[in-house]
């Protein structure tokens, strides 16, 4: 079992940036994906970006690449994303989720069992 607790969310200007925080429970983080996902009102939950247990392999969705940056500190049991160049498209909440097993960069929610909270991130134009 692997329990997420999200941070960092907030209300920033077009142009603006953000880094989101997840930090998870127990002694085998670095044998978990994590990845990160936002729902926008109304719409569905969508992958935002995956990053390898190790931190040696990502996969970005098209719409953040080049904006936004995954890490991991595994001695701290925490995932981060830097959201850069914020855009009001990018106005969701945002979910970090762990999966376990052989790495795969999965960008379908339904492999992630576990969640953590949400975070609300909300881009002002």
């Amino acid at each position: 079992q692997v329990q997420l607790v999200a941070s960092g969310g907030g209300l920033v200007q077009t142009g603006g940036s953000l880094r989101l925080s997840c930090v998870a429970s127990g002694r085998t983080f670095s044998t978990y994906a994590m990845g990160w996902f936002r729902q926008a009102p109304g719409k569905e939950r969508e992958f935002v970006v995956v990053i390898s247990g190790s931190g040696d392999s990502t996969r970005y969705a098209d719409s953040v690449k080049g904006r936004f940056t995954i890490s991991r500190d595994n001695a701290k049991n925490t995932v981060y994303l830097q959201m850069n160049s914020l855009k009001p498209e990018d106005t969701a909440v945002y979910y970090c989720a762990a999966r376990g097993g052989s790495w795969y960069p999965s960008h379908q929610k339904y492999d992630y069992p576990y969640w953590g909270q949400g975070t609300q991130v909300t881009v002002s134009s």
